[in-house]
């Protein structure tokens, strides 16, 4: 028999299978990643995942309200949504990518009211 009484005095770190670049671009996929990321414990403590955890969640209810708003303008408002959302995958896009390479891109307003979140 084995004896594991050395292993239990030396507790090991935990691992988590994604780094936070990962993680920080896996939370722009969708909101409920980004969710997940505030909740599960080694990315709620992580700064970098936070913030873009919260950056993720505000750009996608500004994309739906926009959406909404425009939507609600007869034809001058139908016509600006695909533009409108076009610049919205860009910026999704562009957040994605800066986060993927490490770095902490702010988005205007959004960037802002995620760092207050993030508690920076």
């Amino acid at each position: 028999m084995p004896d594991y009484s050395t292993d239990s005095a030396t507790p090991q770190p935990v691992q988590s299978g994604l780094s936070t670049n990962a993680a920080g671009t896996l939370a722009y996929v969708t909101i409920i990643p980004a969710i997940i990321f505030l909740v599960v414990d080694p990315y709620n403590k992580n700064s970098f995942v936070r913030f873009h955890s919260w950056q993720s969640i505000f750009l996608g209810i500004a994309a739906f309200a926009v959406d909404m708003v425009l939507g609600f303008i007869p034809v001058v408002g139908w016509i600006l949504i695909p533009f409108v959302m076009l610049g919205f995958l860009i910026l999704w896009v562009m957040a994605m990518m800066k986060a993927y390479k490490g770095e902490r891109w702010k988005l205007p307003v959004i960037g802002n009211l995620a760092e207050q979140q993030a508690g920076q």
